[in-house]
């Protein structure tokens, strides 16, 4: 479902092969309420044939599977002429740098007034710009639904984090967030603040 080398998830197209689409490509999340173990979630992307397609995405593969840890990839490494595992190696690179207090992903909690880390099932819409992406985030903490201006690599990379991002001085309900045209127009409404998005305490 997730290449960590791609940094792409993989959905079927109904109109040919494969898509491979990055998180950016998303446009929708949203948590089935049925399923609970692991939880499932109902995703509109946006498919390299043009169009918008709806696919189902497991909580594991959505948060966990792009820090590398569910691959079956190996590698061959030179020094002791083995294949290693690709999930051993990128594990402990994540666990190291969370260890060091940096998140795989962030975001700027407007009612709380700072960031905080979150994984991408946190988000609800990603709607995309000229040259950034806002996005809206459920704070696992508070459940506010901020909106954040970040760039495209803040959304598909773990453990990229943009040093300064736009925040909407507005926190949103949930449900307006449903009509993605709407919530798109009501961007366009408000005015992004610069905030800086720094986790280290």
């Amino acid at each position: 479902m997730y290449d960590p080398l791609t940094s792409t998830y993989s959905f079927a197209c109904p109109k040919g092969p494969v898509a491979n689409v990055p998180l950016s490509a998303f446009r929708f999340l949203e948590r089935l309420p049925a399923a609970a173990h692991p939880a499932l979630y109902r995703v509109l992307f946006e498919c390299r044939c043009g169009r918008e397609h709806v696919g189902l995405i497991s909580h594991d593969d959505l948060d966990w599977a792009p820090l590398g840890t569910a691959t079956s990839l190996t590698f061959r490494n030179v020094l002791t002429a083995h294949d290693d595992s690709l999930a051993t190696e990128l594990a402990d690179v994540a666990a190291s740098r969370i260890r060091a207090g940096e998140w795989p992903w962030s975001f700027y909690c407007c009612l709380e007034g700072r960031a905080r880390p979150m994984t991408p099932s946190a988000l609800a819409v990603i709607a995309p710009g000229e040259s950034s992406f806002a996005v809206a985030v459920q704070c696992p903490v508070c459940s506010a639904v901020s909106v954040n201006l970040v760039s495209r690599q803040h959304v598909d990379l773990p453990f990229w984090n943009d040093r300064r991002i736009g925040v909407v001085e507005h926190v949103f309900r949930r449900d307006a967030l449903r009509a993605i045209d709407e919530f798109r127009a009501e961007l366009h409404s408000v005015r992004f603040d610069e905030r800086r998005l720094d986790l280290q305490p």
